[in-house]
């Protein structure tokens, strides 16, 4: 079985999760946002054992905090290729939307391309990885079937999609990820990459 924990955090108040496997107490990192730190402390209170951070999209209010608990816990850190552009001017971008300079690591590479791989491992429980370009080009989201949990960054929140107003994004392409994510089961719950939960069943009359 797995469970999870949302953890708000940063300036723009992004949704971190650790999702794990509650037999194997492997965890998977989603999103940490910009405190690592932070993020580890909940994870070592919970004894939960890091297996990967994975990014649904590069933009800086997930991505900041991967760094250090990549090194904190010697684990591989994951990110669609097609988003690397924006690991790169993690800087430049944090600058724009928060009005100030802040500190930005820099990343040595992507250690799993998501574009490459289908599905990832947590224990016995099995993480779909579904490729959802639009917000971003790289856009991903993290599935699990049997649990009914879907881990959509910002493709889709509670009563909204994702923006698609930057030049890399692309409305086209996201509905067509949002055409794809409303054949889940309808009972899927959607954890976004900012503010409450919702499910695909609700969504879905919104959009098709």
């Amino acid at each position: 079985m797995l469970s999870f924990e949302k953890i708000v955090i940063g300036e723009l108040d992004t949704n971190c999760y650790l999702l794990w496997d509650e037999e194997s107490k492997e965890c998977l990192v989603i999103d940490p946002a910009d405190d690592g730190i932070s993020i580890s402390e909940e994870i070592n209170n919970k004894k939960l054992k890091v297996k990967a951070v994975f990014l649904t999209h590069g933009h800086f209010d997930h991505s900041l905090g991967a760094l250090d608990l990549k090194l904190i816990y010697n684990v591989d850190f994951g990110c669609s290729s097609e988003d690397a552009f924006l690991l790169d001017r993690q800087d430049e971008t944090a600058k724009h939307f928060l009005k100030k300079e802040i500190q930005v690591p820099n990343f040595i590479k992507i250690d799993i391309d998501l574009d490459n791989i289908k599905n990832f491992s947590l224990g016995k429980e099995t993480i779909q990885i579904i490729k959802t370009p639009g917000h971003t080009p790289g856009s991903v989201c993290f599935y699990n079937k049997k649990n009914k949990l879907l881990f959509s960054g910002d493709t889709l929140f509670a009563g909204i999609r994702g923006r698609t107003d930057f030049k890399y994004g692309s409305t086209k392409k996201i509905f067509e990820s949002l055409k794809k994510l409303m054949k889940l089961d309808k009972e899927t719950k959607v954890l976004s990459g900012h503010g409450e939960e919702t499910t695909i069943e609700r969504e879905s009359s919104r959009y098709f």
